[in-house]
């Protein structure tokens, strides 16, 4: 994503890769043999808003001040803003081991954002909030369509994709974006990030949330920001310092603290199924 930002303005790029993703998931649909027709299509509309405009539109706004591992973990305090969202809408009451991944997890994340050494990267870091939130809103859109009703996972993260793709190259026109340069860098991040982080990234988070609860599927992602530290250092040489390297250690103890959560909550379900047959 931050390379991409050499070659382009953040919404055209943000646009194009999600513009990509869709086409991507619709042609998957099709070979599939899968329902690509359009229902409820105002909810949909809402969730491009959200889960497409608003999340990848301010994650992408974010890296163009912000170093890409301090927008990452940023954008990874969504699991928070989801938990305190998905208690009162949804009334998923946080469980003990819940509790001791948040009470691990927060301090870790702020071992590794160091809010103290922002250094003029306060834009960067407001609208990587903006996206972390947008995206717990549309967890929970998520989680109330499916209680409503069941929908094909391909057709709706398809077609949101694409709602929203449409509203970010829209935005990016609005502001006079200059024209992408599409120099082999640029196109080979359009595509991975289009493809695989885009298409196949949103269809694993939404099969998750079909599954689990908002609460321990937006947990589980706190392992992005591990690698968005290791790869920043790898492929932009951002250094990892020792409160970095504290800061994942206690992010990898709230996850398997999630992990415990997220057993016996299957557990629990599996045999609840089973009591039910019987």
């Amino acid at each position: 994503m931050k390379i991409g930002l050499l070659d382009s303005g953040p919404f055209s790029f943000a646009g194009q890769r999600t513009l990509i993703g869709s086409v991507f998931l619709m042609v998957f649909v099709v070979l599939m043999k899968r329902p690509l027709e359009l229902h409820r299509y105002k909810e949909i509309l809402l969730l491009g808003v959200f889960n497409t405009m608003g999340c990848v539109g301010f994650s992408q706004l974010s890296l163009v001040d912000a170093e890409a591992s301090r927008a990452a973990i940023l954008m990874f305090t969504y699991p928070f803003w989801t938990l305190l969202l998905a208690w009162p809408i949804l009334k998923e009451r946080i469980k003990p081991f819940q509790w001791a991944a948040i009470i691990l997890a927060f301090p870790g994340l702020m071992f590794v954002l160091k809010p103290w050494e922002i250094d003029g990267q306060l834009y960067g870091c407001v609208s990587a909030i903006c996206g972390a939130f947008s995206w717990a809103i549309a967890s929970i859109l998520i989680k109330k369509m499916f209680a409503r009703e069941p929908i094909d996972l391909l057709s709706l993260t398809a077609w949101q994709m694409g709602f929203g793709s449409l509203g970010l190259l829209f935005i990016a026109w609005v502001l006079g974006e200059p024209t992408p340069i599409y120099t082999p860098r640029f196109i080979m991040a359009l595509f991975a990030t289009g493809i695989v982080s885009t298409g196949l990234g949103w269809l694993l988070w939404v099969y998750l949330l079909d599954k689990l609860t908002a609460g321990t599927t937006s947990m589980m992602t706190l392992l992005v920001p591990i690698i968005a530290i290791l790869s920043s250092a790898w492929h932009l040489g951002e250094s990892v310092s020792q409160d970095d390297w504290l800061g994942i250690v206690m992010i990898l103890l709230a996850l398997a603290c999630l992990t415990v959560s997220s057993f016996i909550y299957l557990q629990a379900s599996r045999l609840e199924r089973l009591s039910d047959a019987d």
